[in-house]
């Protein structure tokens, strides 16, 4: 009995360390989950635009001003938001931070709003083009939005387009890109806290706590991954532009397909670590017309201390 409470208690603490460390995670998944729903949904996408860019002009600010380096905030202005600042050096080095992220904030957001509607204007002729010549053949299209560097193919809805003068357009693109920066920013940091905690192990050899290493390590990982989020949305939103396509090859909008992979075989390599021909012949032979389809059963989510 002694030797079972003992195995036991083990495994309870290793199952709570376990808690401990996905707990830290669990936080950072709540906001990124937050600002995934509010994209998918549309209804404040114009409000994390706006913080957006003024986060990432107050983070170039706070750098430079700290280095005191007014070149390399020239060159994050050009670099970020394709704009030339109109503070000069002097008085970068004799305002306040906040005081220029309050003067420059006002520029940048006319130049945001100056570029979103150039972007409306240049799509708006061949939507109308589109939609009375070929409304009745398209429901939704594909308009390529690029900054010089990626193109974004946005799904539009034509009809919506069409009645809105091409803001549609504007708001599924700032979908779209908010979207897949948060997907990729986040990817790349669960992969980074993956390798965090693996290092963090090592520093019970110097007597400190893996978990509090940990949870301070992941936060500055996670702030710096949401920097380079915004600045990367920044960055393409200041420099989108339009590929003005004549109306005849405009692509239709298709519901994503999956790929049926039936009709690849496996590699030679493969096929000889087999155990013998016919496992190798079973493998490459398409056997699912023999399966049974079952039926989707849905069932209540299991808690994580659930017995």
């Amino acid at each position: 009995e002694t030797a079972q409470r003992r195995v036991e208690q083990q495994h309870f603490a290793v199952r709570k360390r376990t808690l401990e460390y996905d707990d830290v995670m669990n936080k950072q998944r709540t906001v990124i989950y937050a600002r995934r729903r509010h994209a998918l949904l549309g209804e404040r996408v114009g409000v994390d635009i706006v913080n957006t860019l003024y986060d990432t002009l107050e983070a170039i600010v706070n750098d430079a001003y700290q280095g005191n380096d007014y070149e390399g905030f020239r060159q994050d202005m050009m670099e970020y938001f394709a704009m030339e600042p109109s503070i000069t050096a002097e008085q970068f080095h004799a305002m306040r931070p906040q005081s220029i992220v309050d003067q420059l904030s006002e520029e940048v957001f006319a130049t945001f709003k100056r570029k979103m509607d150039r972007l409306a204007e240049v799509a708006h002729p061949v939507i109308v083009n589109v939609f009375e010549n070929q409304g009745a053949q398209y429901d939704k299209i594909l308009v390529p939005v690029t900054d010089g560097r990626k193109v974004y193919n946005i799904p539009v809805d034509l009809k919506k387009a069409y009645e809105s003068e091409s803001k549609e357009v504007i708001k599924e693109f700032e979908k779209v890109l908010l979207l897949k920066t948060i997907d990729d920013g986040w990817m790349e940091n669960i992969r980074e806290l993956e390798e965090l905690r693996h290092s963090v192990q090592n520093a019970t050899y110097e007597q400190k706590d893996p978990l509090l290493i940990y949870k301070v390590e992941s936060s500055n990982l996670f702030m710096a991954m949401i920097a380079e989020c915004n600045k990367k949305i920044t960055s393409v939103l200041m420099r989108a532009q339009i590929y003005v396509r004549d109306p005849s090859q405009v692509k239709r909008a298709d519901k994503p397909r999956r790929a049926d992979y039936s009709k690849y075989s496996a590699s030679k390599q493969e096929q000889g670590s087999l155990l013998n021909r016919g496992a190798a012949a079973a493998a490459g032979r398409d056997t699912r017309e023999n399966q049974v389809t079952q039926p989707i059963r849905s069932t209540k989510t299991v808690g994580r201390n659930d017995p």
